[in-house]
């Protein structure tokens, strides 16, 4: 498109005597109607159903990122609200303004009379406010409504916020008010009650890819279609973004070939999603070698070490909805090779693991964006996670601690491992498989296998299982049988129960688990509903119905009586009393 040709979708460029300066894409093909909005299709139809209602709000409030259309759905309401037609005929607001008639081409050129904008972030004090909340009194001079638009207006001050409030809630009918922003939780909520708002959301990358192509065919310039891809996720949802890194590129790019994906990349400093995925690949694998090599050949071809880590982060995030969702196409496309490598990859791994690289690489995101030397942050944060990526899960490691706390040999193996240390491995898998020295050995003798109880052992109440809990080591199974089990039946090799709602879901199948290693049987243990009270239950019933029998004794009640706000601490036997004391010694020993 050239510039002397006028348009109903972007402003056409300004015209001037002699050589025409060049003006950028963002502005060259800024929109000039609700038609060429990209991705904004909730705004658009509110709008186009307000204006063809008549029920046009006085003040509206647009919101969102930035480079995605706030200051220019502005600039088009403002001429919906004020075109005329080409033939001056129209006497109503319209949806659709003609962009040629007098009121649309000083908009557009930002010179109307009646169409006031005012950055607020420059312009923030009382003082500024009270000179539009004065004008607002007087008729329009030549356009149908008189029109403010207030970009960035969370800047404004206080005291500017509290002057315009009275004016916007009630404005004089000539006179709408039109607020962009970019930080919608800075702007008092008494001045968001007064306005319609609009949140304009990020363009999506296909959207994005779809505007970048039609204005590279507009401008004669052969750009591949991977290329525009990258680019609209490099402006991650902004178009001023995507169109000012268009204009990049095209600077870029040799004059009359086609733009590639390769000179997009050395351009931005950006890595190959399938090298990335090659590195990710290998420090899974715990290749550690490799993956440096692949890292470095990475940096060496221009790529920027934080964009590597941003990718890093990228493909867990990507892997990890394939496993909880399938068919989550956000960071390769559905169709590519990568993306087919990437899911099956995501079968091979955990999402413990894949949790775990996420909180690893998020830390070293951090350490490369402030570290002095980015590649050396990056690395460091790659050999940690190789090391640490088959480690099992750490509630896992907690868990077998508290209910094996004798000696056991490591659950990971370091085969494989290049360059590993087996003693640091075991070390950090909680294993304690280290050497112990032959003094030693002799002066304490090898403790005995877990199991102390015998394989035919007599269960008959909630107090035997727990007590053998205890007896084989497993505190934590002891707690949850005397807290969160109400037995519905116990009789040889079958447990009937009803878990509390604080019982973990895998406590029928870990005290199964313990009962077959501890007693040699096969226990069914199931749950069902009802069951008596839990140990602890009881013994709180217990002890609850003691005071209350306590304290309905005489002399007890009348010292209750006799000193208000006192209490009972304890209840005990006049045997264990008497045991107490005994036991205290003389006081002339």
């Amino acid at each position: 498109m050239s510039d002397e040709e006028p348009s109903l979708s972007f402003d056409p460029a300004p015209q001037k005597a002699g050589a025409t300066p060049y003006r950028v894409l963002a502005r060259k093909y800024r929109p000039s109607d609700f038609s060429g909005l990209v991705g904004q299709e909730a705004l658009v139809k509110t709008l186009s159903n307000a204006f063809a209602t008549g029920r046009i709000a006085h003040a509206f409030m647009l919101t969102g990122v930035r480079g995605v259309g706030k200051t220019t759905t502005a600039r088009i309401i403002a001429r919906a609200l004020n075109c005329i037609g080409p033939d001056g005929t129209r006497k109503e607001p319209t949806i659709h303004p003609c962009g040629v008639c007098e009121p649309c081409v000083a908009i557009a050129e930002s010179r109307h009379v009646d169409v006031q904008e005012m950055d607020a972030a420059s312009n923030n004090g009382v003082d500024e406010v009270r000179q539009i909340i004065d004008s607002v009194r007087y008729a329009p001079a030549s356009a149908r409504y008189k029109v403010y638009i207030l970009d960035e207006v969370h800047m404004l001050s206080k005291p500017a916020f509290n002057a315009i409030l009275k004016t916007l809630e009630e404005p004089p009918p000539h006179v709408k008010f039109i607020f962009a922003t970019t930080e919608i939780r800075k702007v008092p909520v008494t001045i968001l009650s007064r306005c319609q708002r609009f949140d304009l959301r990020r363009i999506e990358t296909d959207e994005l890819v779809g505007l970048l192509g039609s204005i590279s065919e507009k401008e004669n310039v052969a750009i591949a279609r991977d290329a525009l891809a990258l680019i609209a996720r490099a402006a991650e949802g902004s178009a001023r973004d995507g169109l000012s890194l268009l204009d990049q590129t095209v600077a870029h790019g040799e004059e009359g070939g086609e733009i590639t994906a390769d000179a997009i990349r050395g351009m931005l400093g950006l890595a190959d999603r399938g090298r990335v995925l090659d590195l990710f690949e290998k420090v899974m694998a715990g290749k550690v070698a490799d993956a440096l090599a692949d890292l470095n050949a990475l940096y060496d071809h221009g790529a920027d070490p934080l964009a590597v880590m941003q990718d890093l982060l990228e493909i867990v995030h990507f892997l990890t909805r394939v496993k909880v969702a399938p068919g989550s196409q956000s960071f390769f496309d559905g169709g590519s090779g990568e993306a087919k490598r990437a899911a099956e990859m995501a079968g091979k791994l955990s999402v413990p693991s894949l949790t775990r690289a996420w909180q690893m690489l998020l830390k070293g995101l951090l350490e490369v964006r402030d570290a002095t030397r980015p590649v050396a942050a990056c690395e460091m944060a790659l050999i940690r996670l190789a090391y640490a990526a088959d480690l099992p899960p750490t509630d896992k490691l907690v868990r077998d601690l508290l209910d094996n706390p004798s000696p056991s040999k490591p659950s990971v193996s370091s085969t494989g491992r290049e360059g590993r240390d087996e003693g640091a491995l075991a070390r950090a898998t909680m294993a304690t498989t280290s050497p112990v020295p032959a003094a030693a050995t002799r002066a304490k003798p090898a403790p005995e296998p877990t199991m102390s109880v015998a394989p035919k052992v007599e269960l008959r109440t909630l107090q035997d299982l727990a007590a053998l809990a205890h007896a084989n080591g497993a505190p934590v199974l002891k707690v949850n049988i005397e807290n969160n089990m109400r037995l519905v039946r116990l009789e040889p090799g079958v447990i009937e129960f009803t878990p509390t709602p604080a019982a973990p879901r895998t406590l029928a199948g870990d005290l199964s688990q313990k009962l077959k290693d501890w007693t040699g049987v096969r226990w069914s243990v199931s749950i069902v509903q009802g069951g008596a009270p839990t140990l602890a239950e009881q013994k709180h019933a217990a002890r609850t119905a003691k005071f209350e029998s306590v304290t309905q004794e005489p002399l007890v009640r009348a010292v209750l009586d006799r000193f208000p706000g006192a209490e009972i601490k304890e209840v005990r036997a006049l045997a264990e009393e008497e045991a107490i004391t005994e036991a205290m010694p003389d006081k002339d020993d």
